[in-house]
């Protein structure tokens, strides 16, 4: 039996990415406090949707944290798991901005989250999915989900004008409004945006972001 106090229920996905980054980074600072197995889900098989998993989310989606060290408590949705570990497991804020004592910051934070969560990812999703993944050309369904991802990437471009960070005082904080996006833009090039030229900002940020070795651990998870 493991006594490690997570379990991560993942795949090699752009979600499933945010959170064994976030739980890498916050094993290199919080140690054992912080360890994690993994499973992974083959979703090409559908594994995610059998009924054992459907106990654990619903939705039939990765990722999925059970908490060990809280009674086995189960938290699925991206967004959710990182404001969970956040809240239950970054102890000295070095991720995550605390409600209380740090308001405006944390509503920053919960405000680029949610842009990452109804803007960037479905919309590099499906651009993803019509550029790479269906036999059929429409090229309608192309140029729409291209032009909007580029137009959100330009919005990212516009907030980093003077920020290194998303969220957070002066120039900002690394934190995981930015661990929340950064997997999608790292593969830009499914949703046709072939290189971040066009976006310098956006394309700096990501690049110091993958020169992090949390980062670099957590993409390697459940390959």
């Amino acid at each position: 039996m493991s006594t490690k106090p997570l379990l991560l229920y993942t795949a090699p996905t752009p979600n499933g990415h945010k959170v064994s980054i976030l739980l890498e980074e916050l094993k290199a600072v919080y140690g054992s406090a912080v360890d994690y197995d993994v499973e992974k889900i083959d979703i090409s098989t559908n594994r995610q949707k059998e009924p054992w998993f459907i106990k654990l989310n619903p939705n039939g989606r990765i990722p999925v944290i059970v908490d060990r060290s809280r009674n086995d408590f189960t938290v699925f949705e991206t967004a959710a798991i990182l404001l969970y570990l956040g809240q239950h497991y970054d102890k000295e804020k070095k991720f995550s901005f605390d409600p209380a004592t740090q308001p405006n910051d944390f509503s920053e934070q919960v405000q680029w989250m949610a842009f990452a969560h109804g803007g960037v990812g479905p919309m590099q999703g499906q651009a993803g999915h019509f550029n790479r993944f269906i036999k059929e050309d429409i090229p309608y369904a192309k140029k729409r989900y291209s032009d909007e991802t580029k137009r959100l990437y330009g919005v990212l471009e516009i907030r980093l004008q003077d920020r290194d960070f998303l969220a957070g005082p002066g120039r900002g904080v690394y934190s995981i409004a930015d661990i929340n996006v950064l997997p999608w833009i790292r593969v830009h090039p499914f949703a046709g945006l072939e290189t971040l030229d066009e976006f310098p900002r956006v394309k700096a940020w990501l690049n110091s972001a993958l020169e992090r070795p949390a980062v670099k651990a957590g993409l390697e998870v459940a390959k």
